[in-house]
């Protein structure tokens, strides 16, 4: 699966241009992401020598991504080609996302066991799909 990942907010707390602290698992939860043979595409406004200093950051901590800011590691921009700027990705982790950030075991959850953010949230409180509230009629369904 590819799986684009934000940095700043996402792998390290906001501190931009600074990098800021590691959130807690972030890097950990990555490794094993890429031990389960995921393809890690690091997804972030970051350029130049920031992004350098991010990418190294990482790399220090043995997360080495498949690509960085494009689709696939072979892609050229640097050619007269065109190509999107948006990132072709099966998952995103963004701090920016509806509902927020989840904790990095919840989504290293999502992500090997298929599970939506309910699911896992329904789990953890005890609570199985068989627990779900009778759908409200509509009056479409008299």
């Amino acid at each position: 699966m590819k799986i684009a990942v934000d940095f700043d907010g996402t792998i390290v707390e906001h501190r931009y241009p600074e990098i800021g602290r590691e959130l807690p698992f972030a890097t950990q939860t990555l490794r094993q992401l890429i031990k389960d043979r995921h393809q890690l595409i690091l997804w972030t406004v970051r350029e130049g020598h920031l992004l350098d200093e991010a990418v190294e950051w990482c790399r220090e901590r043995g997360v080495e991504f498949w690509a960085i800011n494009k689709d696939f590691p072979e892609e050229d921009t640097t050619k007269n080609q065109v190509f999107s700027r948006k990132i072709k990705a099966d998952v995103f982790i963004d701090d920016c996302m509806v509902g927020g950030l989840p904790d990095w075991g919840e989504i290293y959850q999502m992500i090997s066991e298929h599970k939506s953010y309910r699911q896992i949230i329904r789990s953890s409180m005890g609570r199985t799909s068989s627990d779900e509230a009778p759908k409200k009629k509509h009056w479409w369904n008299f």
